[in-house]
């Protein structure tokens, strides 16, 4: 008998793949027994550290008229600095964005946004504090679904920044 995959996953996965990730690491992907939508539980379920989890959190970056998605992956010990972000970035606002933004943009809902497997790719700040993990675990698209990953390979997959992003 074979277990469907949820296609988020599958998507993730591929992305991963895509993206030059380490197969074994790939491989790792999981589906917990029930979802972790934060960073505690996310960390509590694995056991690791919080600040080992890659919170994956999208925004809207405001400049003028103009709103753009922008994807922060930060550490789950930390809180994101918006107008520090805002001016690390060039715009005149960095707000959270609402459930169907997020949905729109990433396919994924809030507590599974994966860093990658999104219908485009979006702009990414990667957390330098996440380089002080050997390991790291980030969402897998589904608010279950988690891998592990490092942060070398969260910026190379996500063709990402590496940025202060906490305040």
């Amino acid at each position: 008998m074979t277990t469907a995959v949820h296609p988020n996953v599958a998507r993730v996965s591929a992305a991963l793949t895509e993206g030059g990730a380490d197969p074994a690491r790939v491989a790792r992907l999981r589906v917990l027994p029930e979802g972790v939508h934060t960073a505690a539980a996310a960390a509590a379920a694995l056991g690791v550290e919080v600040g080992a989890i890659a919170n994956s959190l999208v925004f809207e970056a405001v400049t003028g008229e103009a709103v753009e998605p922008l994807l922060v992956l930060t550490s789950g010990a930390h809180r994101v600095d918006q107008a520090a972000v805002a001016a690390l970035i060039g715009a005149d606002e960095v707000r959270r964005a609402k459930p169907a933004f997020v949905k729109e943009v990433t396919g994924q809902v809030i507590g599974g946004v994966a860093p990658v497997g999104h219908p485009a790719p979006l702009p990414t700040l990667v957390d330098k504090a996440l380089a002080a993990y050997e390991e790291i675990w980030a969402a897998g698209g589904i608010p279950a679904a988690v891998f592990p990953t490092t942060f070398d390979e969260l910026v190379k997959v996500t063709k990402g920044e590496p940025a202060d992003v906490a305040g």
